[in-house]
């Protein structure tokens, strides 16, 4: 038996009180179309509509919130390839110290100029050919400052795990909850609040098809590790599950699917045009595996974390086109 998972719901709890006037209580979302096209109730947690566009504030936050006086004197650093970034940038504001964020070089432009914009210095390397946790911990260690990682921590976990908190508060019990999957604290958090408040709770987790490093992870018993994504979900292109988030998933997980890049655009589409909200691709993943029936027969309630809506006009247009609309009502 795997040990116990080193966060717990009183964790989350806590998590949720300190954040408490700092991160939104973002609005869940329901469509009957939604609902008919997947043979289920859907409950949509709108993190898109979150500070910095995404979830990320609630870990990063709630991790920055417990430094020492001291550490926070120093500052801290982060690496992302956008998400962490900003909301890592945003607590140390809010936090009153500095931040310094290393990102790849091809991160999109509108996450590094949001990041930049939250007083950050950003420092950037090759996602492709460089190793980032290697070189966030020693940017970190060469500047004195404090790492708080994107996922692999676990005030960053429990941070994550209160979106589904607020989620299960507003609806009820679920049959299952649906998140997308990165490097797993979205859904390590988002596990342990949900099956510690109601046990037959199914936990489904969603990776773009080119980046299926839990999946395979799951499969094996084992952390895999897989060639750095090349998706348009630029948030879940990770190559290996966090250590600590692998551990709980492994645990509380009943599946991981998979989506194409096909898919997530036809799930941003699909929310522009009928829920009227924007998605980043990684943000619009839980949706994609729902609307391609990649998750098979769905249980009557189900719950899924749109995660983020960080993305430009340009690329936004240029993903979804002008061609396949779905506009009406």
């Amino acid at each position: 038996m795997p040990p116990l998972p080193p966060v717990t719901l009183t964790d989350v709890r806590e998590a949720a009180a300190r954040l408490k006037g700092v991160a939104h209580r973002t609005p869940v979302l329901t469509s009957r179309t939604l609902d008919g096209l997947v043979g289920a109730r859907v409950f949509v947690k709108c993190e898109n509509f979150q500070r910095v566009g995404a979830f990320k504030i609630r870990g990063a936050y709630n991790a920055a919130a417990r430094l020492t006086p001291d550490q926070l004197a120093r500052g801290i650093a982060a690496y992302s390839s956008g998400n962490h970034a900003q909301a890592t940038a945003l607590a140390a504001r809010e936090l009153g110290t500095s931040a310094v964020i290393l990102m790849p070089e091809d991160a999109p432009r509108s996450k590094m100029a949001a990041t930049a914009g939250y007083g950050a210095e950003i420092v950037t390397y090759d996602r492709y050919t460089q190793d980032r946790t290697a070189l966030g911990e020693a940017l970190a260690a060469d500047r004195g400052l404090t790492l708080i990682p994107p996922y692999d921590h676990p005030d960053v976990i429990a941070g994550q795990g209160t979106a589904t908190l607020e989620l299960l508060e507003e609806t009820g019990e679920l049959d299952a909850v649906v998140a997308p999957v990165g490097g797993g604290g979205l859904m390590a958090g988002s596990a342990v609040a949900a099956t510690a408040l109601h046990p037959g709770v199914r936990m489904i987790g969603v990776e773009p098809e080119a980046g299926d490093d839990t999946r395979r992870s799951l499969e094996s018993g084992e952390r895999v590790t897989v060639p750095v994504p090349r998706t348009i979900a630029d948030g879940q292109a990770i190559a290996t599950p966090g250590e600590i988030t692998f551990g709980i998933n492994q645990r509380l997980l009943d599946s991981v699917e998979l989506v194409s890049d096909e898919e997530i655009v036809a799930a941003m589409r699909f929310a522009f045009e009928r829920l009227k909200i924007v998605l980043e691709p990684s943000g619009a993943t839980g949706l994609a595996a729902l609307l391609a029936g990649r998750i098979g027969k769905l249980p009557p309630r189900v719950g899924v974390i749109a995660s983020g809506g960080n993305i430009d006009t340009a690329r936004f247009t240029a993903l979804l086109g002008a061609e396949g609309s779905t506009a009406g009502r």
